[in-house]
């Protein structure tokens, strides 16, 4: 009798377990967000920073019609990774939930609540014949009574809440400099260069206005506000030259192993 490869045949449906105890498929999407391009979010004691790489597939394609930060309500936002269809399924429910939520209790929604909404959507998608996984990861960020909040919530359906993090290809260099250099009593100007930097990290061709969205909410006023191309140059501006950066990196890491 001929076996096939170990494994083989668990994939075909997302309600079958393989003998090690994946689901291959939500696995599957999940390779799908480590394509994707990088979203960056930061949170500090002044409100959040959403930041993402929106380079353009083509020169003719029109930069408005090319969205990778969502504004969900006045006090919140998401950036997203990954299939950006499934994002905008997703987005547009979390709209929905978030103008109920209004209409009902006539207060905002809560970001760890829409979280919750979110998170139990992509977790059905696990377990039912016939429907896949959302392939795509979501920032959810954004100030409430509860203050500044940012959670990431994964094609399986879990979800955490973080200070600084990275989606996409990029998230892997993103998480180590944040580990280094995070400090959440920076202002939302620096927040904002933190991102920035790190966000310069994962992008192929070079930093400009046009191929970088990024999105500010205070705590001063909870209102959702995208940075204007100008805006955007001046904090590019700001920078570090790259191999500035990189000699003050290799001169900490000679120190270290001094140390």
């Amino acid at each position: 009798m001929v076996f096939g490869p170990r494994g083989g045949g668990y994939d075909h449906a997302i309600t079958v377990f393989s003998p090690d105890g994946s689901l291959y498929q939500v696995s599957y999407a999940a390779e799908a967000v480590k394509k994707g391009s990088t979203a960056i979010g930061v949170k500090c004691n002044e409100g959040i920073v959403l930041a993402v790489d929106k380079s353009l597939p083509s020169n003719l394609v029109e930069a408005e019609s090319f969205e990778k930060i969502f504004q969900i309500d006045d006090h919140m936002a998401t950036a997203s990774s990954g299939i950006i269809a499934d994002a905008r399924v997703l987005v547009d429910r979390a709209r929905i939930q978030a103008q109920v939520h209004k209409l009902t209790y006539d207060e905002d929604i809560s970001i760890m609540a829409l979280t919750k909404s979110i998170g139990d959507l992509k977790q059905m998608h696990t377990q039912y014949g016939g429907l896949r996984p959302f392939g795509v990861s979501l920032i959810i960020a954004g100030v409430d009574s509860e203050g500044p909040q940012i959670f990431v919530t994964e094609p399986s359906g879990a979800f955490l809440e973080w200070k600084a993090t990275a989606i996409g290809s990029g998230k892997p260099n993103a998480m180590d400099y944040f580990e280094k250099e995070y400090e959440p009593t920076k202002s939302i100007e620096e927040s904002i260069v933190l991102a920035l930097k790190v966000l310069r990290r994962s992008m192929d061709s070079e930093m400009e206005a046009s191929n970088i969205e990024v999105v500010e909410i205070t705590t001063k006023d909870r209102k959702f506000r995208r940075l204007t191309p100008e805006e955007l140059k001046g904090y590019i501006s700001k920078l570090p030259d790259e191999s500035e950066e990189e000699s003050e990196e290799d001169s900490e890491s000679d120190n270290q192993e001094e140390d």
